[in-house]
């Protein structure tokens, strides 16, 4: 499933209120997905920062949606049903960001969030191989905000 989850600001407010719903509702098909033991990822940008490792500067976020307690408690607990940070199992403990904003010079400050994300079911998480984020391209003219991330999964190969 690829996704784009609500940013949910100026938060609080309604827009906090919809992303918060958006989360329960992805929350309740994602575990319907999961009950069908198939391969799922779930891909996207969340418009999530989980931790304090995927933000630079994590207090100027404290009250921004992307980072609310009780956002970052809903993206938790849809992990807790049983799906895969995929780019976290692989760098437990980097600084890992997908996105860096066009204003105050985040790129060239390396100020990026991690706010894109690749969750796996269990049979596909064991088949995780490798992941990371192509950095270089957001330094590209006319660039994305955001930079490509991907994984690897091992598996024989279609014919």
């Amino acid at each position: 499933g690829c996704l784009y989850l609500p940013n949910g600001n100026p938060a609080p407010g309604p827009k906090l209120a919809y992303k918060l719903d958006w989360l329960a509702r992805l929350a309740d098909h994602a575990a319907e997905l999961l009950a069908h033991r198939v391969p799922v990822a779930l891909i996207g940008d969340f418009n999530v920062i989980p931790t304090e490792r995927d933000v630079y500067k994590p207090e100027r976020w404290l009250g921004d949606a992307l980072f609310r307690p009780e956002v970052r408690r809903a993206f938790e607990a849809l992990l807790a049903q049983g799906w895969t940070d995929a780019l976290r199992k692989l760098h437990p403990e980097d600084r890992i960001y997908t996105f860096w904003d066009y204003f105050r010079n985040a790129w060239r400050r390396d100020a990026g969030l991690r706010l894109d994300h690749l969750l796996l079911s269990p049979d596909l998480a064991e088949r995780l191989e490798a992941g990371g984020v192509d950095r270089h391209v957001r330094g590209w003219d006319k660039a994305s905000d955001h930079a490509p991330a991907w994984i690897r999964l091992a598996g024989t190969a279609m014919q």
